[in-house]
């Protein structure tokens, strides 16, 4: 059902980033559920992850390995090792131990990550068998192939790339997610890697994949549920033949900013796109804010409304629901008679009552769109924000009943 998701893009290839692809038989034999990616000698890593406190073992290794020398990550799907406790933890080390002894590393420079169903225990085993046929296929061009590895409910890979040139030398920005439902990162059911080989000392690349993830990733919602999952992580190899960016100033700094603004951009709209059962991509765009936090406040009140979401999905411009969530969002001394509603282009509300101009049939042709646009002009500042959602479909609950068997 992905709204306007269609095949990947062209993936180019990072320097120092390998990328292999195995199947360990995780949920369903024969499926591709183990991803292993190598990092070049003297990359530096950094990352993002759930904010939810029941968040999953492997995010607890993460936080306390990723100030590291990382060397590689190791993804798997099909459980998410979350609500298990201390044998949990020790079965994320366990399998990071594996990959270690495999390839001649400290176990601490081996980053996990998990996806899929929570409380159940690790199949550890299962991993440790993958691992040797995952090494055997690392190769900088399987980037497509581990966006498909890493997929749980999503029904199509998301991937993005972006290049630029500086003194004459390309350098390369690729990333890929996977996520369906179960999102609203906040962090940062997402998973998210993205490599550079530009050369970033880590301070400088943890500000930046924070900044990025906060006008991506933390600006999409599906179901309104937080991951215990949550992980986006950039990795930068520094093998193009360029300085070393120590500060995020100058022309190259700004060059990287953009190409990895943009790639994370695209994959974050990407997983509203393949969201869960979702049949319309929705835009809900909140201007004129005295801060952003209140911006923010009232566009996910829009977007998280099951009343608005189930209308999205019948077309119904219902536009009594938005103002309904709009007053609710918490906005002191919110003055109504200052907002504006719109459907696109079509003004439904001015001034905090029907606009005088509008009917029914134009906003029915908005809603029947599978892309629709929610402005709401507050009147109150000059602060913007701008959320990515879906409808609630039929199909949402479908799947979501139907998880675990």
């Amino acid at each position: 059902m992905a709204v306007g998701l269609g095949p990947l893009p062209t993936l180019h290839p990072v320097p120092g980033f390998e990328l292999g692809i195995a199947s360990a038989g995780i949920k369903r034999p024969g499926r591709k559920d183990v991803v292993v990616m190598r990092c070049a000698e003297g990359s530096t890593v950094a990352g993002v992850t759930t904010t939810n406190a029941f968040c999953a073992a492997p995010v607890l290794v993460t936080r306390e390995r990723v100030q590291g020398a990382v060397r590689y990550l190791l993804t798997n799907t099909g459980n998410a090792n979350a609500g298990t406790g201390p044998d949990g933890l020790a079965n994320a080390r366990r399998t990071c131990a594996a990959l270690a002894a495999l390839t001649g590393v400290d176990e601490t420079a081996v980053l996990p990550f998990s996806t899929g169903v929570i409380g159940e225990p690790l199949p550890v085993e299962k991993i440790e068998g993958a691992l040797s046929v995952a090494l055997a296929d690392l190769n900088v061009d399987n980037w497509a192939a581990a966006a498909v590895g890493i997929m749980t409910t999503d029904t199509l890979p998301k991937g993005a790339s972006r290049q630029f040139s500086h003194d004459g030398v390309t350098v390369t920005v690729t990333g890929i997610s996977k996520g369906a439902g179960m999102i609203r990162p906040n962090m940062a059911t997402m998973l998210g890697y993205i490599a550079t080989d530009a050369k970033v000392a880590r301070g400088v690349l943890q500000d930046l994949v924070r900044d990025a993830a906060n006008k991506s990733f933390n600006r999409i919602t599906i179901d309104g549920d937080t991951s215990t999952n949550d992980c986006c992580m950039l990795v930068a190899t520094g093998q193009a033949p360029l300085a070393e960016i120590t500060q995020a100033s100058g022309e190259l700094f700004a060059k990287l900013k953009e190409a990895v603004f943009a790639v994370c951009m695209e994959v974050a709209q990407a997983i509203v796109r393949d969201g869960e059962g979702a049949t319309k991509f929705v835009t809900v765009q909140v201007n004129g804010g005295a801060t952003h936090q209140e911006c923010l406040d009232v566009g996910y009140a829009v977007a998280h409304s099951p009343l608005i979401k189930t209308a999205l999905f019948a077309s119904d411009p219902n536009w009594g629901r938005i103002l309904a969530a709009v007053g609710y969002a918490g906005v002191a001394n919110l003055d109504v008679s200052k907002i504006d509603v719109f459907l696109g282009d079509v003004c439904i509300a001015s001034q905090g009552a029907r606009a005088a101009s509008y009917t029914e049939a134009q906003g029915a042709a908005v809603m029947a769109r599978e892309e629709i646009g929610i402005r709401i002009e507050l009147g109150r500042g000059a602060c913007s924000e701008t959320i990515w959602t879906t409808d609630l479909s039929h199909e949402y609950v479908k799947i979501n009943a139907e998880y675990r068997t």
